[in-house]
């Protein structure tokens, strides 16, 4: 360690949490955010008694879910924009930006993959719960609203929370684009100071602290969970 630079480290806390970590935070909430609301009808889809929405909505997640995230990325970043024009009937493609572009791709990613999450959710409700609902009158849509959704998203809170942690360390793929993310930052750093291993190290402790505490999260709201039940 007698060669081991810990200045570089120091100098440039500011540079990697300002704009790297930041970056970082802000497209996994809002990729979790969107990826869950979406991943939710997707769910629903899929549970539906019309044979070819569920078919549908089982062929966009079992896509998605066989098809490297890498490669998404990549079609998406280069693609959205020829979308946009497409929608919009411009005549260039549209300028969407990385950070739009890779929010879009990641909450149509992670939604597959939290559809299967929530769809095992609901299929853990009790099916006297919802025979209960409609006994008061409630229609289909307030069952699902009110009695079936809440208790799904209980139940799995822990996987929920953990797909998260996934697509929180699954982000820094965002570096192939030349995003600034916490890994693009620090990568930035260790060319310019020519300290490629102090970042490295520094990158992966920093992923594993955040990852690590996070999963303790997990562990917790799994045992207030399994008391609620």
């Amino acid at each position: 360690m007698n060669g081991f630079d810990f200045d570089v480290i120091e100098r440039s806390l500011g540079y990697l949490f300002r704009e790297g970590m930041v970056f970082t935070l802000k497209l996994t909430l809002l990729s979790a955010t969107g990826g869950l609301i979406l991943g939710t009808l997707l769910a629903i889809c899929r549970l539906s008694k019309f044979p070819l929405l569920s078919w549908v909505a089982g062929i966009y997640v079992n896509t998605l879910r066989a098809l490297p995230l890498i490669l998404v990325i990549f079609w998406f970043y280069f693609l959205v924009p020829y979308i946009g024009a497409w929608l919009t009937g411009a005549s260039r493609p549209i300028a969407v930006g990385g950070f739009t572009s890779a929010l879009i791709t990641f909450t149509l990613f992670e939604a597959a993959y939290y559809c299967e999450i929530m769809r095992s959710g609901i299929q853990s409700v009790p099916q006297a719960q919802t025979n209960a609902g409609r006994a008061l009158g409630l229609s289909s849509t307030q069952v699902m609203l009110f009695i079936v959704l809440p208790q799904a998203f209980r139940n799995m809170a822990p996987v929920l929370l953990t797909q998260t942690i996934v697509l929180f360390q699954d982000t820094s793929l965002v570096y192939v684009l030349s995003l600034t993310d916490f890994l693009g930052a620090a990568v930035k750093v260790a060319q310019r100071d020519g300290r490629l291993m102090e970042m490295y190290i520094f990158t992966a402790f920093v992923y594993f602290i955040i990852s690590y505490t996070a999963s303790r999260l997990v562990r917790y709201v799994q045992q207030r969970t399994a008391i609620a039940r």
